[in-house]
């Protein structure tokens, strides 16, 4: 009993550290990406493809990694995709031009995907079901901390050691250790083979998937209807669509020949399945709303943009904290009332931010608040729904679970730009509308002398003869003749606050967004418990019999 505890132990431990690893990557490079891009030589639009490659590369390793696993041990798939992203990541550190980057970004990208979801299967077909929740909280919070921090340590790396190429380079020893203590401590786990593996459908997977997160990339945040338009948006979107479904019919035909699909299709035709996805989807939607607070710390609550990052360490923690909470609650009272109280949660924890946040230490109860929403259902609950009836396949189910989640983190980001940008887009009607109250307002409190008044008399004639009046292009090349300070600071005091103006704008639609998302997410739980409660009876009474 104390062996088979200890190499619990051994495992959880490894796991979390490669989770850690894999979800830290893609966070941790976005400090580098002006850095890395102007070693290349290449625009920004061009750099961004570091980071989309390895999205996609992640969509397309999570459910084929979950099937993998089941059928030839999870161990040995745990050692591959840990070694798949040392190498990936030794790769991308000496790559010698910008192809080359990108291709080692997309094997590093196959390595980390599967990772997470080998972890929490592992522990879904080892560990009694009374201890799982709390496991798969730990891994969780592993994910989500990671997914936070990213950037903070990716920061302070690059101000510590100067180059970018570390970002990667300190993947590469970690990856040993592990793999070497995955060979030795691990237990291998697997489901019984029913067949021969699926390459068509594995084939027809990886491209239907990168079709449709590929157009999922290309949709525009400003634009986004006119973008669906765009044949770079719809034409690959439809693609992968088609594709998948002539995966489903080739999965229904091979599933009833007694094959082994590479897609859980029947796992599709159940309600509480599909249910359980949709939630995922939505929680992959919130989470990448953690992604713009950093920027909200800058432009509304005024924090420089070189410490805007930290502030999100209160969420970070908080975060943990609700992964690792969650995965008790789970075991206490179930994964549906884990749920739900994650999307109360979550809902007040958004809520709070365009309706109460006007200082800092609002901002950290908040952010805190959303954060560990978000916590509890990182880890335990979802899972948990996903694989409760099954005996087999639990790694495919995770990873589509995993993928639905994806899909939710790729579109929501545009989504969530799209309001932004809408509300910076505002300024020059703000400056029409309001500019001229707010710096009256200004001027009267900041008792001006009359120099600077005769100054700003004659800023104001020469404004009154313009029609467009005081817009934002003419107010920039009057700011910069002003002599008088004191006019200079009401007047730049007063742009400041027309650029707050808009910026809460666009940031209150992003988070009322997450708001509603949250919502959802309580309503499809409704929706899901009296249908799983009712799956799970006929279960029991099909083990019964």
């Amino acid at each position: 009993m104390k062996e088979k505890t200890s190499g619990q132990t051994w495992a959880l431990t490894l796991f979390a550290i490669g989770v850690f690893m894999a979800a830290l990557d893609n966070g941790i490079i976005s400090a580098a990406l002006t850095t890395i891009n102007s070693s290349f030589g290449v625009s920004a639009n061009w750099g961004a493809w570091g980071v989309t490659l390895y999205t996609l590369g992640l969509s397309i390793s999570v459910p084929i990694i979950g099937k993998l696993s089941d059928r030839y041990g999870r161990k040995k798939l745990f050692i591959v995709e840990i070694a798949l992203f040392g190498l990936g990541s030794l790769l991308v550190a000496l790559s010698p031009n910008f192809v080359f980057y990108l291709s080692a970004r997309f094997l590093q990208a196959l390595g980390g995907g599967g990772i997470f979801i080998i972890g929490s299967s592992h522990v879904l077909s080892t560990m009694p079901v009374e201890k799982q929740g709390k496991a798969l909280g730990m891994l969780g919070g592993m994910n989500g901390i990671a997914s936070v921090l990213g950037p903070n340590i990716g920061s302070m790396l690059l101000d510590l050691t100067g180059t970018w190429h570390v970002l990667f380079l300190i993947n590469v020893p970690i990856a040993i250790l592990l793999v070497i203590l995955g060979w030795l401590k691990l237990e291998e786990t697997k489901d019984p083979e029913t067949g021969r593996l699926d390459s068509f459908g594995t084939i027809l997977l990886s491209l239907s998937v990168l079709g449709i997160m590929y157009g999922l990339t290309n949709i525009e945040g400003v634009e986004f209807w006119d973008s669906l338009l765009s044949p770079n948006v719809y034409g690959f979107i439809l693609t992968g669509i088609a594709l998948f479904i002539v995966l489903i019919f080739h999965e229904s035909k091979l599933e009833k020949n007694d094959g082994d699909p590479i897609l859980p299709y029947r796992l599709l035709k159940q309600p509480t399945y599909l249910l359980t996805l949709l939630i995922g989807a939505f929680s992959g939607a919130l989470l990448a709303a953690m992604i713009f607070i950093p920027a909200f710390t800058e432009q509304v609550l005024g924090i420089p943009a070189e410490n805007s990052g930290y502030w999100l360490t209160p969420l970070a923690i908080m975060a943990g904290l609700g992964a690792s909470l969650g995965g008790a609650f789970v075991d206490k009272r179930g994964p549906i009332t884990a749920v739900l109280l994650s999307g109360v949660i979550t809902a007040i924890g958004f809520g709070l931010f365009p309706t109460w946040i006007d200082t800092k230490w609002q901002f950290i109860i908040s952010s805190s608040i959303a954060g560990l929403g978000m916590g509890i259902i990182l880890g335990a609950p979802l899972n948990i729904l996903a694989t409760e009836t099954l005996k087999s396949d639990k790694g495919s189910a995770l990873s589509t679970l995993s993928l639905s989640r994806q899909i939710g983190m790729t579109l929501a980001p545009t989504i969530y730009a799209g309001f932004i940008a809408r509300g910076f887009n505002r300024i020059p009607d703000l400056f029409q509308s309001d500019f001229s109250t707010i710096l009256k307002e200004k001027m009267d409190s900041a008792n001006l002398s009359p120099e600077a008044m005769q100054e700003f008399a004659q800023l104001a004639g020469k404004f009154s003869s313009q029609t467009e009046g005081f817009s934002e292009d003419a107010m920039t090349e009057a700011f910069n003749q002003i002599q008088d300070p004191s006019l200079k600071e009401v007047i730049q005091s007063s742009v400041e606050q027309i650029t707050h103006m808009a910026a809460q704008d666009g940031f209150n639609g992003l988070f009322y967004s997450a708001v509603t998302l949250a919502i959802l997410v309580l309503i499809v739980t409704f929706i899901l418990a009296p249908i799983r409660k009712r799956k799970l009876a006929e279960t029991k009474q099909v083990s019964a019999s």
